[in-house]
């Protein structure tokens, strides 16, 4: 159960189950233990489950014609981490989704969601809402690679996610920036001899 609380309070942030409505909710969950560098999703096979972060990290990328990673999600606990666009269309993912750490998730599949949706309004709110909220984010982080320096965006995801650094590769972190290692260990060095 105490794998759980996490999700629980994720979900009663935006709306609040009773407890039958918890127990019916749990009793579609299960935990997984995943590996460092263990895949949840890869290319070419359909994403079938919501994954929520316990304990871990993760991240999100394909790869260009080049064989070029880009990171397109950091996650870490009280986090989602999958292939939304291949969990939420049914069809085969385009990213790899791929444990930086050893991990603990709780994964719920789509069936079994859409399932109890349908019988939950509230359920189906909490996940509109994350979704919507998802979708703004990403939208955010669109205009900001637009029209933010390097330097700006690495500052930005300091000041929102400061454990992130310590805990992600720097290649990840830069490839999430759409930079070089080699550029960001500059702009590091710049901010260090700054300060």
């Amino acid at each position: 159960m105490e794998s759980y609380i996490g999700l629980l309070e994720n979900i009663n942030r935006y709306v609040s189950l009773s407890k039958s409505e918890e127990e019916r909710l749990l009793g579609i969950v299960r935990t997984t233990k995943i590996r460092k560098r263990q895949y949840l999703d890869q290319p070419g096979y359909v994403c079938n489950y919501r994954n929520y972060v316990v304990k871990g990290t993760f991240r999100s990328f394909f790869l260009d014609k080049d064989g070029k990673e880009h990171t397109v999600q950091i996650a870490i606990e009280d986090w989602f981490i999958s292939d939304f666009y291949s969990y939420i269309t049914q069809t085969p993912a385009t990213l790899f989704v791929e444990a930086l750490e050893d991990s603990i998730i709780l994964q719920m599949a789509y069936k079994d969601i859409e399932g109890l949706c349908k019988e939950m309004h509230v359920l189906s709110e909490y996940f509109r809402v994350t979704t919507e909220r998802a979708f703004a984010f990403s939208r955010n982080r669109t205009l900001s690679n637009l029209r933010m320096s390097a330097e700006e965006k690495y500052l930005e995801l300091l000041q929102r996610y400061p454990t992130i650094i310590n805990r992600v590769p720097q290649k990840v972190i830069a490839s999430y920036l759409g930079i070089t290692s080699e550029f960001m260990s500059k702009i590091r060095r710049n901010l260090i001899s700054k300060s």
